[in-house]
Protein backbone atom coordinates (compact mmCIF):
# COMPACT_ATOMS: atom_id res chain seq x y z
CA UNK A 1 0.00 0.00 0.00
CA UNK A 2 1.37 3.69 -1.03
CA UNK A 3 2.44 5.91 1.98
CA UNK A 4 -0.47 8.40 1.55
CA UNK A 5 -3.30 5.39 2.00
CA UNK A 6 -4.14 4.66 5.57
CA UNK A 7 -3.71 1.47 6.63
CA UNK A 8 -6.15 -1.49 7.27
CA UNK A 9 -6.36 -5.25 6.81
CA UNK A 10 -8.24 -7.88 5.54
CA UNK A 11 -11.70 -8.40 7.86
CA UNK A 12 -11.52 -4.67 9.09
CA UNK A 13 -14.66 -2.82 8.28
CA UNK A 14 -14.20 0.72 7.34
CA UNK A 15 -16.95 3.62 7.50
CA UNK A 16 -16.05 6.57 4.72
CA UNK A 17 -17.16 10.14 5.24
CA UNK A 18 -16.24 12.02 2.25
CA UNK A 19 -16.90 15.70 1.55
CA UNK A 20 -15.15 19.02 1.01
CA UNK A 21 -14.79 19.92 4.90
CA UNK A 22 -14.59 23.39 3.98
CA UNK A 23 -14.21 23.74 7.13
CA UNK A 24 -14.07 20.62 9.26
CA UNK A 25 -15.38 21.49 12.26
CA UNK A 26 -17.98 20.09 15.78
CA UNK A 27 -20.59 18.59 14.08
CA UNK A 28 -17.96 16.33 11.63
CA UNK A 29 -16.09 15.06 14.78
CA UNK A 30 -19.30 14.12 16.41
CA UNK A 31 -21.02 12.06 14.04
CA UNK A 32 -17.80 10.88 13.15
CA UNK A 33 -18.05 9.08 16.97
CA UNK A 34 -20.98 8.26 16.32
CA UNK A 35 -20.65 6.26 13.65
CA UNK A 36 -17.76 4.42 15.23
CA UNK A 37 -20.10 3.68 17.98
CA UNK A 38 -23.25 2.80 16.13
CA UNK A 39 -22.45 0.74 13.10
CA UNK A 40 -19.62 -0.97 15.03
CA UNK A 41 -17.06 0.33 12.67
CA UNK A 42 -13.45 -0.39 13.22
CA UNK A 43 -12.04 2.69 11.61
CA UNK A 44 -13.82 5.86 9.94
CA UNK A 45 -11.48 7.81 6.74
CA UNK A 46 -12.51 10.94 6.07
CA UNK A 47 -12.15 11.54 2.26
CA UNK A 48 -11.60 15.58 2.06
CA UNK A 49 -12.37 15.89 -1.78
CA UNK A 50 -10.62 17.50 -4.13
CA UNK A 51 -13.99 19.46 -5.04
CA UNK A 52 -17.65 18.82 -4.68
CA UNK A 53 -18.93 18.18 -8.70
CA UNK A 54 -22.63 19.26 -7.26
CA UNK A 55 -20.97 22.70 -5.90
CA UNK A 56 -20.35 25.57 -8.40
CA UNK A 57 -17.85 27.55 -6.59
CA UNK A 58 -14.63 25.61 -5.59
CA UNK A 59 -13.57 25.02 -1.64
CA UNK A 60 -10.18 26.06 0.21
CA UNK A 61 -7.31 25.24 -0.95
CA UNK A 62 -7.21 21.07 -0.49
CA UNK A 63 -3.81 21.21 1.84
CA UNK A 64 -5.45 23.78 3.90
CA UNK A 65 -8.61 21.89 4.12
CA UNK A 66 -6.64 18.93 5.27
CA UNK A 67 -4.65 20.54 7.96
CA UNK A 68 -7.09 21.89 9.48
CA UNK A 69 -9.22 18.66 10.01
CA UNK A 70 -6.49 16.52 11.00
CA UNK A 71 -6.21 19.62 13.63
CA UNK A 72 -10.24 19.32 14.39
CA UNK A 73 -10.53 15.38 14.54
CA UNK A 74 -7.45 14.03 16.73
CA UNK A 75 -8.97 9.80 17.25
CA UNK A 76 -6.61 6.88 16.59
CA UNK A 77 -9.25 5.16 14.64
CA UNK A 78 -10.25 7.95 12.47
CA UNK A 79 -7.56 8.35 9.56
CA UNK A 80 -8.32 12.27 7.56
CA UNK A 81 -6.93 11.29 3.35
CA UNK A 82 -6.43 13.22 0.43
CA UNK A 83 -8.01 9.63 -1.27
CA UNK A 84 -9.84 11.11 -3.97
CA UNK A 85 -6.69 13.38 -5.15
CA UNK A 86 -4.28 10.20 -5.51
CA UNK A 87 -6.68 8.36 -7.03
CA UNK A 88 -8.22 10.83 -9.56
CA UNK A 89 -11.69 10.36 -8.91
CA UNK A 90 -14.16 12.53 -8.56
CA UNK A 91 -17.51 10.81 -8.05
CA UNK A 92 -18.45 8.60 -4.73
CA UNK A 93 -19.06 5.36 -7.42
CA UNK A 94 -15.26 5.66 -9.15
CA UNK A 95 -14.21 6.12 -5.67
CA UNK A 96 -15.41 3.21 -4.36
CA UNK A 97 -14.22 0.80 -6.66
CA UNK A 98 -10.83 2.39 -6.49
CA UNK A 99 -10.81 1.55 -2.93
CA UNK A 100 -12.46 -1.77 -3.25
CA UNK A 101 -9.41 -2.69 -5.63
CA UNK A 102 -6.60 -1.53 -3.28
CA UNK A 103 -8.30 -2.93 -0.05
CA UNK A 104 -9.04 -6.55 -1.82
CA UNK A 105 -10.78 -7.98 1.92
CA UNK A 106 -11.42 -5.07 3.19
CA UNK A 107 -15.52 -3.82 4.42
CA UNK A 108 -16.47 -0.55 3.37
CA UNK A 109 -19.46 1.25 5.03
CA UNK A 110 -20.41 4.91 3.29
CA UNK A 111 -21.31 7.47 5.29
CA UNK A 112 -23.84 10.44 5.05
CA UNK A 113 -26.34 12.42 6.54
CA UNK A 114 -29.65 12.11 6.08
CA UNK A 115 -30.04 15.50 3.82
CA UNK A 116 -27.91 13.65 1.55
CA UNK A 117 -29.95 10.32 1.21
CA UNK A 118 -33.07 12.57 0.14
CA UNK A 119 -30.96 13.98 -2.53
CA UNK A 120 -29.34 11.04 -3.08
CA UNK A 121 -30.58 9.71 -6.74
CA UNK A 122 -28.98 13.44 -7.86
CA UNK A 123 -25.71 11.33 -7.07
CA UNK A 124 -23.42 10.11 -10.15
CA UNK A 125 -24.35 5.87 -10.64
CA UNK A 126 -26.19 6.07 -6.97
CA UNK A 127 -28.01 2.82 -7.48
CA UNK A 128 -24.54 1.33 -7.86
CA UNK A 129 -22.83 3.21 -4.67
CA UNK A 130 -26.26 1.23 -2.38
CA UNK A 131 -25.95 -2.03 -4.30
CA UNK A 132 -22.21 -2.50 -3.52
CA UNK A 133 -21.45 -0.86 -0.21
CA UNK A 134 -23.54 -0.89 2.88
CA UNK A 135 -24.57 2.91 3.92
CA UNK A 136 -24.97 4.32 7.62
CA UNK A 137 -27.34 7.26 7.51
CA UNK A 138 -26.99 9.70 10.12
CA UNK A 139 -29.89 11.75 11.02
CA UNK A 140 -31.15 14.82 12.89
CA UNK A 141 -34.09 13.78 15.08
CA UNK A 142 -37.19 14.81 13.25
CA UNK A 143 -34.79 15.32 10.04
CA UNK A 144 -36.12 12.13 8.58
CA UNK A 145 -39.11 12.17 6.44
CA UNK A 146 -37.32 13.67 3.26
CA UNK A 147 -34.80 10.89 4.11
CA UNK A 148 -37.41 8.08 4.14
CA UNK A 149 -39.33 9.67 1.43
CA UNK A 150 -36.42 9.53 -0.77
CA UNK A 151 -36.33 7.93 -4.03
CA UNK A 152 -32.99 5.69 -2.45
CA UNK A 153 -35.08 4.78 0.42
CA UNK A 154 -37.86 3.72 -1.23
CA UNK A 155 -36.29 1.78 -4.17
CA UNK A 156 -33.92 -0.34 -1.35
CA UNK A 157 -36.94 -0.36 0.88
CA UNK A 158 -36.20 -4.07 1.76
CA UNK A 159 -32.97 -3.67 2.50
CA UNK A 160 -33.19 -1.69 5.49
CA UNK A 161 -31.86 -2.29 9.03
CA UNK A 162 -33.27 -0.68 11.75
CA UNK A 163 -31.85 2.37 13.65
CA UNK A 164 -32.30 -0.14 16.88
CA UNK A 165 -30.21 -2.80 15.01
CA UNK A 166 -27.50 -0.61 13.16
CA UNK A 167 -24.55 -2.20 14.32
CA UNK A 168 -26.12 -5.44 11.83
CA UNK A 169 -24.55 -3.34 8.68
CA UNK A 170 -21.09 -3.78 9.56
CA UNK A 171 -21.65 -7.83 8.52
CA UNK A 172 -24.27 -7.18 5.68
CA UNK A 173 -23.76 -7.48 2.36
CA UNK A 174 -24.88 -4.63 0.11
CA UNK A 175 -27.47 -3.60 -0.41
CA UNK A 176 -28.07 -2.84 2.88
CA UNK A 177 -28.67 0.28 4.72
CA UNK A 178 -29.21 2.06 8.34
CA UNK A 179 -30.76 5.45 9.35
CA UNK A 180 -29.78 6.18 12.87
CA UNK A 181 -30.91 9.72 14.98
CA UNK A 182 -28.16 11.11 16.55
CA UNK A 183 -28.08 14.51 18.52
CA UNK A 184 -26.77 17.06 15.84
CA UNK A 185 -24.32 20.07 17.48
CA UNK A 186 -26.39 23.15 15.15
CA UNK A 187 -23.30 24.24 13.07
CA UNK A 188 -22.49 24.03 9.23
CA UNK A 189 -19.32 24.51 6.87
CA UNK A 190 -21.63 27.24 5.51
CA UNK A 191 -22.43 29.26 8.64
CA UNK A 192 -18.63 28.85 9.67
CA UNK A 193 -17.75 30.35 6.09
CA UNK A 194 -20.40 32.72 6.32
CA UNK A 195 -19.29 34.20 9.51
CA UNK A 196 -15.73 34.60 7.88
CA UNK A 197 -14.36 32.60 10.78
CA UNK A 198 -12.55 30.05 7.61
Amino acid sequence: MRHDFPYARAGQVIGLLGGSFDPAHEGHVHITHEALKRFGLDQVWWLVTPGNPLKTSGPAPLAQRVSHAQAVMQHPRVKITQIEAHTGTRYTAETLEALIALYPGVRFVWLMGADNLADFHRWERWDWIMSNVPVGILARPGDRGAARMSKAARRFRSARITGREAAKLRVSEAPAWSLVNVPMLDVSSSQIRARGDW
